[in-house]
């Protein structure tokens, strides 16, 4: 197998990424990675299209300068606003993410799936695209998830002010009986327990994570990318252009061999 040290790149729209970045690293030990996270243009959700694909193709540039031999676009907003472009003006293969409404809609019982997304990943063609080919009979309560990101990216996971948004969000699709919620985005993941405390324990929570790292490791090696140098070290580059302190936090667990550097881009 053709060997490749180059590290795979990540990006998202802040911190909440790194739930992906977390599942790639658990599925692919052997490799390296660098991981953007646009914190300052955070969320990209309430961004135009315009905008969004703009600021994709920003840190696009920004990981192929750093050598990255793929990208994974760690945001659904992203995924369904950008990265058709990205492939276009990109000679490397791109991971992108959307909400996992499929496994929700497979999986329920009661007919009614709900969904916690941004407005822009919501509006987008690719989401439409996706949600249409439901079965008719399968009810999808859509919610944007206005100031969740925010919180997040400034640390309030836990705060009165999160619960409070999580409940009028969530008790309206549990009063019309969903048994299935996807999170349709990277930072909400880190809200699972908060979820949990609110819908309880017979609604499934659905999130792309796992899938994505499948599809990562599936890509590497079909383009015979894949390095599998046991006795290698692993190197994990952050990068993050506001203060780093939630973002390490985040990441706590994983101590060895992380830089995280604060970069104005």
């Amino acid at each position: 197998m053709k060997i490749n040290k180059n590290a795979i790149g990540i990006f998202d729209s802040g911190v909440g990424g790194t739930s992906i970045w977390k599942e790639i690293v658990q599925t692919l030990p052997n490799e390296n990675t660098i991981y953007l996270s646009d914190s300052k243009n955070a969320p990209y959700g309430q961004k135009s299209k315009e905008k969004i694909i703009e600021l994709s193709i920003k840190n696009t540039e920004l990981l192929l300068k750093k050598g990255c031999k793929m990208i994974v676009v760690a945001c659904n907003t992203a995924t369904t606003n950008a990265i058709k472009i990205l492939r276009k003006k990109y000679d490397v293969p791109f991971i992108g993410i959307e909400p996992a409404i499929k496994p929700a809609s497979l999986a329920t019982k009661t007919n009614v799936i709900g969904i916690l997304a941004t407005k822009g990943t919501l509006n987008s063609d690719l989401f439409e695209k996706t949600s249409s080919k439901i079965d008719d009979e399968i009810v999808v309560l859509e919610q944007v998830g206005e100031g969740l990101v925010e919180l997040i990216e400034n640390g309030e996971i836990d705060s009165v002010k999160m619960t409070s948004l999580l409940e009028k969000y969530l008790q309206p699709m549990v009063v019309r009986n969903v048994d299935a919620i996807v999170l349709g985005c990277t930072h909400y993941p880190y809200l699972i327990k908060k979820i949990r405390e609110i819908v309880g324990n017979d609604i499934k929570i659905i999130d792309s994570g796992e899938a994505v790292a499948r599809q990562t490791k599936a890509i590497l090696e079909k383009h015979k990318l894949s390095f599998s140098g046991l006795n290698e070290k692993t190197n994990h580059q952050f990068y993050i252009n506001q203060p780093k302190e939630n973002l390490s936090s985040l990441i706590k667990e994983y101590k060895k061999n992380i830089t995280i550097k604060e970069l104005d881009f």
